[in-house]
């Protein structure tokens, strides 16, 4: 600190002049108050940088009411838009996947792939479509522009995939490995593993921030909580039900509670995540299996695959609302909903079939024979900005 003295004055006030500086020298680093009973404005702390509620880097949601705001009816980003309209369908006990086409029904084309495929993943981008051949310990990719497949990519025990809402990492749920493995998104080199206590990690979903997501343990009931940026477990719990197989997991439109379905348990559990607390049964159906999203994110389809049934899940109405049955019956498994939010489209898992379920009325519109055990069948191109993983979940 520099006073400018005049040493033309008395004496008494060169030594006073002195006393403040003083003061001011030994007041230095005090609080604000202190530098103002001298005289003197108190130094401020410099603000701290204001930071975004989510995920740094993942691009914000449209509508802070409705995480699914950018998947409304064929609004397709402009990376997807000239895609050829397709279903792909894994079929676990043929080691192929089926390509149907949504208008004719048929099967146009089978792709050979790695040993027990079970999903089809769309990559963050958009770009790629990746088969997660489990047995087989590679990742096909398929251009979805070409239909083609390209040169696998070894990752060891892919049950299923999903990627951050930033786009940083690839998560690779690797089911028997008792591990969860973050890895570079495009060339799929490991980058953290986590591992897990819990058995047979397969389905999951993102909070609305994308701070964390939930995990389903189908093999030993149990539920986990992950921080994303971190990639780290921070929280666990059995479900309250004894024999509990949870499998899909989604999160509703207004991003406070979380649905997981269980199979054994035949229905949903309703949690929150935030809290993480003791979840709450409802039931829909005999082997509660996959969870899809309307167009409209006002209702949500549930498969249950053990009665061959679609129960329907009304989000404004927090209720079940109605369920539809399969003609012949069946076993509705995985899949999504076509592009104009007008088609359900589910894999018959121990039918060698394929199902297309006219989400306006219920009506089953087609049934398509395909390989042994279809399983997480992907609907592409779907709309939306990015993808989260498993058969497709978009923001």
């Amino acid at each position: 600190m520099t006073l400018h003295l005049n040493l033309t004055k008395r004496t008494g006030a060169v030594i006073a002049a002195g006393a403040v500086v003083a003061a001011a020298l030994a007041g230095c680093g005090s609080d604000t108050r202190e530098n103002e009973a001298l005289g003197t404005k108190g130094v401020q702390k410099p603000a701290k940088p204001k930071v975004a509620p989510g995920l740094p880097g993942m691009p914000p949601v449209l509508d802070p009411k409705d995480v699914y705001a950018a998947d409304r009816p064929n609004k397709l980003s402009p990376v997807v838009k000239d895609f050829p309209s397709r279903i792909y369908v894994p079929n676990t006990n043929s080691n192929t996947v089926s390509v149907i086409d949504p208008k004719t029904y048929e099967v146009i084309d089978t792709i050979d792939v790695g040993i027990q495929p079970q999903h089809v993943v769309p990559s963050w981008d958009m770009k790629t479509l990746w088969v997660n051949n489990n047995r087989g310990h590679t990742l096909t990719p398929i251009n979805p522009k070409t239909g083609k497949a390209g040169k696998p990519v070894e990752v060891h025990d892919p049950y299923n995939l999903y990627f951050t809402p930033n786009g940083k990492y690839a998560i690779v749920m690797a089911s028997m490995d008792r591990e969860l493995v973050f890895r570079d998104p495009h060339t799929m080199k490991k980058v953290k593993t986590e591992p897990v206590s819990c058995y047979g990690v397969n389905h999951a979903d993102f909070s609305a921030d994308g701070r964390y997501f939930i995990v389903s343990c189908e093999f030993s009931g149990e539920l986990l909580k992950v921080d994303t940026e971190k990639m780290k477990v921070i929280g666990q719990q059995k479900l309250p039900f004894d024999g509990a197989m949870p499998q899909d997991v989604k999160i509703s439109p207004d991003g406070k509670t979380f649905y997981v379905a269980d199979m054994m348990a035949d229905g949903m559990w309703v949690l929150n995540g935030e809290k993480f607390e003791k979840p709450k049964l409802l039931p829909t159906g005999k082997g509660t299996h996959g969870l899809y999203v309307s167009r409209d994110s006002r209702e949500m389809y549930v498969s249950n695959r053990g009665e061959g049934t679609v129960s329907v899940f009304d989000f404004p109405k927090n209720k079940l609302t109605k369920k539809w049955k399969l003609p012949q019956g069946g076993s509705p498994d995985m899949g999504g909903v076509s592009a104009d939010g007008n088609t359900l489209w589910l894999s018959g898992r121990y039918d060698s079939e394929v199902y297309a379920i006219d989400t306006r009325t219920g009506v089953q519109t087609a049934r398509i024979p395909v390989g042994g055990g279809p399983h997480g069948l992907a609907v592409y191109p779907q709309p939306g900005r990015y993808s989260l993983g498993h058969t497709g979940i978009f923001r």
